[in-house]
């Protein structure tokens, strides 16, 4: 299959930025007396945007609609100061984009991470490869796992869904994929299981990012 571009998811994919989440989410707690969780817990609370983040942080019986809302604006506004702190990109990322560059496909991202950090994160932790489109989670938009984001960067670049290789960490990056009809690629080095990805509709699975290249072949 002849691929011409990638759409990458952002946390969990290309960036190891579950240390972050986890500590400005655990401040955001702390300030509220509620108990606080460990680094491992994020995993399966990060990945549907900051509101969900903050409602599955949140004791159960504290799940009140205002809270929620109050607490996701407490987390973009403390995320905005220590979301570099320990995020870093994954082992052979770089190399990957170095190699796909060289192959002239082009570079996207589909996140929901809010899009003002979308844009931070990949323009100063990313800075040597150039990204056709990045998009985060934008007001108005609905976010993932609806393809309304692929699809649009599908139009505005004008290639098809079936030449996109879609390359996500969760069962959200999965259905997207799905949904907008591109090649979903799992990526096991990120924050779920094979077996979520592959029951969410991978149609390949890889366990480095330099594994992404045979797909090219």
């Amino acid at each position: 299959m002849q691929f011409k571009a990638i759409c990458f998811d952002l946390d969990g994919t290309l960036l190891d930025s579950l240390a972050d989440l986890a500590n400005c989410t655990n401040a955001i707690l702390l300030k509220r007396g509620y108990p606080r969780h460990p680094e491992a817990a994020y995993r399966h609370f990060v990945g549907e945007g900051a509101k969900m983040l903050m409602t599955r942080a949140l004791p159960e019986e504290a799940r009140i609609e205002s809270l929620i809302e109050e607490c996701r604006i407490d987390f973009e506004a403390i995320y905005r100061e220590c979301w570099d702190e320990q995020t870093v990109p994954y082992e052979n990322i770089r190399e990957l984009l170095n190699a796909l560059q060289r192959r002239k496909l082009k570079l996207t991202v589909l996140s929901n991470k809010p899009h003002e950090f979308a844009l931070l994160a990949v323009n100063k932790l990313l800075p040597s490869w150039y990204f056709d489109m990045i998009l985060g989670q934008r007001e108005g938009v609905p976010r993932k796992p609806d393809p309304a984001g692929m699809l649009e960067i599908c139009e505005k670049l004008k290639i098809p869904p079936g030449s996109f290789i879609y390359l996500g960490d969760t069962a959200t990056d999965m259905k997207t994929s799905v949904a907008a009809g591109c090649f979903s690629v799992g990526v096991l080095w990120g924050f779920r299981s094979e077996e979520e990805l592959r029951d969410n509709g991978a149609n390949a699975i890889v366990k480095d990012p330099l594994n992404v290249l045979e797909l090219l072949v």
